[in-house]
């Protein structure tokens, strides 16, 4: 019997999902919803699958309810706006449902609160996909780090920049605001944090952090001569005359433009707003100190303005040091080309024992988006009989909780300056499973 999945939010992170459910998994699952608050796209993704074979019914946002009580679907995939994927969680839960979410789970200690306390009264499952946990090069370093290579570990400096392509996505789209993502600590960040929660095994226990926006200024834009510029590109004289390296002219990415101004009309959300307005508030410099329970400390970097997209990042354990560099691919969010792809040449791991010289592994290779991990991420959502997983990258609401607390207690110390500590944000939390992983710890 097919598992039945209403998908609550129709942008672009809604089309990894309805696309595998009506191809290579439509003979286990079947997409019978569809809902948003814009209805010129929810239209149009219902065409689209209809297309394919595949009838939807169509929801308003406000009919969210009904939809559940018409549809019946096991599972809702939420994929709408951070701000309000505790909204739908939550209500998903409450009305029976199981729940697959996009990171970040939500954007706040209060809204984790409210999908924790639902999770524990209603019994039901919350996935949160966490897509680089699957990708092959990342799996290898937990590997490694799982093998006792270099110890106990004591130390990590990770470091993570966006390039001004994809990283200035972020400062036009309705992440520029905290009260819609969280910031990029929250939105972004969430995925680095997880994934170092991962590979050490461990949870975060205090966070101290500095965050400012440095480059996606007013004062930027003064410096760049860009004096006549507007709230958003279409209408901005730099972007006709060809002076703006920022701009982003829709019509030149036509799955962009089909998906957001076509239907600017239902809901007023422009996908091309200024990079330098000054109505942005969230940072695009933030450097943290990162304290876990289990002794190890972290650096952590994250800017939004580098030449080239990636990270690089270093273990250092009591037998040598592990160091890890990822480059990956230039893209905009929803333009249509593989997101976050490996670049093969620009990714490596080095292994530096105390005692031995240093040596380089190969990396396991992958191809598709974000570094080979969504096509083995979707695997394990919908296929019937998912391959036994060693490395538990299987993510629940716990470990969507853990990877947001890191960017919720960054943006509380950047506002008073003080460390936070983790546990003064929640209540009853527990522990991923991944915690109770083996990892050695031979001295």
């Amino acid at each position: 019997m097919k598992k039945r999945y209403a998908i609550v939010g129709t942008g672009g992170r809604s089309e990894m999902y309805w696309d595998a459910l009506s191809t290579q998994y439509r003979e286990t699952g079947e997409v019978v919803a569809l809902c948003d608050r814009n209805l010129g796209r929810l239209h149009m993704r219902g065409a689209e699958l209809q297309a394919r074979g595949v009838t939807v019914a169509e929801y308003l946002d406000s009919d969210f309810d009904r939809m559940i009580a018409e549809c019946r679907p096991d599972c809702v995939i939420v994929t709408t706006q951070d701000s309000a994927h505790d909204v739908y969680i939550c209500r998903a839960m409450e009305l029976g449902c199981d729940v697959i979410t996009e990171k970040p789970m939500t954007i706040d200690a209060q809204r984790c609160q409210q999908i924790l306390d639902t999770q524990r009264r209603t019994g039901r499952q919350c996935r949160v996909t966490f897509n680089y946990r699957y990708s092959p090069h990342r799996t290898q370093v937990k590997d490694l780090l799982m093998s006792g290579v270099i110890g106990e570990i004591i130390a990590v400096d990770f470091h993570w920049v966006l390039n001004t392509i994809h990283g200035a996505d972020y400062f036009r789209r309705w992440h520029r605001n905290k009260a819609n993502s969280g910031g990029l600590l929250v939105h972004k960040a969430t995925h680095h944090f997880d994934l170092v929660n991962w590979w050490l095994s461990a949870v975060p226990t205090t966070v101290y952090a500095y965050g400012d926006r440095r480059f996606y200024t007013p004062q930027t834009a003064d410096r760049l001569g860009l004096a006549q510029r507007t709230e958003r590109c279409l209408t901005c004289p730099e972007l006709q005359e060809g002076h703006c390296a920022f701009a982003l002219d829709l019509q030149a990415y036509p799955p962009l433009a089909e998906l957001y101004q076509a239907h600017e009309q239902y809901d007023g959300y422009y996908r091309d707003r200024c990079v330098f307005s000054d109505v942005i508030d969230i940072e695009d410099t933030m450097h943290l100190a990162v304290q876990y329970d289990t002794g190890v400390a972290m650096s952590y970097s994250l800017q939004a303005f580098a030449p080239w997209e990636g990270y690089t990042i270093a273990f250092t354990g009591t037998k040598g040091r592990l160091e890890h560099k990822c480059e990956e691919s230039v893209y905009l969010n929803g333009d249509g080309t593989v997101p976050g792809a490996l670049q093969a040449e620009g990714t490596w791991t080095r292994i530096y024992p105390q005692d031995a010289p240093a040596y380089q592994v190969d990396i396991w290779q992958s191809e598709g988006g974000h570094g080979g991990g969504d096509a083995l991420l979707l695997a394990d959502l919908f296929s019937p009989t998912p391959a036994p997983d060693p490395y538990r990258r299987t993510a629940n609401y716990v470990a969507g909780a853990y990877s947001i607390l890191t960017g919720i207690a960054a943006n509380q110390s950047i506002a008073s300056g003080q460390p936070v500590q983790i546990d003064s944000l929640l209540t009853g939390i527990g522990y991923p499973d991944y915690t109770a992983m083996p990892m050695s710890v031979a001295p």
